[in-house]
């Protein structure tokens, strides 16, 4: 037998040594699922420059991240001013979220459209506006399932009369995380 044909047969026995290991490493899948869908809602407090009071209420959202960084949000706010003139802001928007993750605190941005009603004093008159927002906030695991969070976002209602409305809204809430 020719050096050349044991070369051959040892290389080919290798192979076939080392092939299931091999195979095995590439069967391990890569991720464990398509997306993460988190529901939550919380209180909020806003800084309207139309009113002297700041606006309290409550936040519903739901985020949908298809990838590690990556996902989409929906947020809902109900402010109202603290006196008896019934002028409330309400919200909803949707938009693009950038997160990361570090251990039990995931810190995030987002740039959001939507739409705004505003009820004026004494229920004058009821209108809606469009809005873009931006917001920084963190989310952080209290379980598995449980998620705190605590956001920054800035407002503003395009063509809002008789002026500007520019809300700064701080919200702070909790959601489930499936």
């Amino acid at each position: 037998m020719s050096v050349h044909r044991v070369l051959n047969r040892i290389v080919v026995a290798l192979c076939l040594a080392l092939a299931p290991s091999v195979l095995h490493t590439q069967a391990i899948p890569t991720a464990d699922r398509v997306g993460v869908l988190q529901l939550g809602g919380g209180i909020v407090s806003a800084d309207a420059d139309a009113a002297t009071a700041r606006f309290k209420g409550i936040f519903v959202f739901a985020d949908l991240d298809l990838t590690p960084h990556l996902g989409t949000e929906f947020e809902l706010h109900q402010a109202n001013t603290p006196n008896t003139d019934s002028v409330y802001e309400r919200t909803y928007e949707l938009g693009a979220r950038y997160h990361r993750t570090y251990g039990r605190i995931e810190p995030y941005g987002k740039l959001m459209l939507g739409r705004g009603v505003y009820n004026y004093p004494n229920n004058v008159a009821n209108l809606a506006y469009n809005l873009y927002a931006a917001g920084i906030g963190t989310d952080v695991r209290i379980t598995h399932h449980v998620y705190a969070r605590a956001e920054y976002e800035y407002q503003h209602w395009i063509n809002f009369a008789p002026g500007t409305l520019s809300p700064s809204v701080i919200a702070i809430g909790a959601a489930y995380r499936f």
